[in-house]
């Protein structure tokens, strides 16, 4: 028997990866965005998969897939979370800003 491709498998891994490096410059919001629809994808292709993962050469690559997609959200949320606390803390972006200028020029 011919083995076949699951569809997402590709994508997944993809958007997995891509979201380590937007939860680093968006704040963790767009990392949020993009490993939760790798995530989606991941076990979307993994409840096809578990019925009969014989068949399938790249099941192996959906598993990765869903293990970089848990460990981008979570630290997605994590730094969602600190920056909402900076963001409390000090009332507006422009002042977090201001507060990162000033240790600087401090070190210096």
């Amino acid at each position: 028997m011919e083995q076949q491709k699951l569809p997402n498998a590709t994508i997944s891994l993809i958007l997995g990866i891509i979201s380590f490096i937007a939860c680093c410059f968006s704040s963790g919001f767009g990392g949020v965005i993009l490993s939760a629809i790798a995530l989606y994808l991941a076990n979307k292709d993994k409840k096809v998969g578990d019925q009969n993962p014989e068949i399938y050469e790249n099941y192996g690559q959906v598993k990765t897939a869903r293990i970089i997609a848990i460990i981008g959200l979570v630290l997605s949320i994590i730094i969602s979370i600190i920056c909402l606390i900076f963001i409390i803390i000090f009332g507006s972006v422009e002042a977090i800003q201001e507060w990162a200028l000033e240790m600087q020029n401090a070190q210096a």
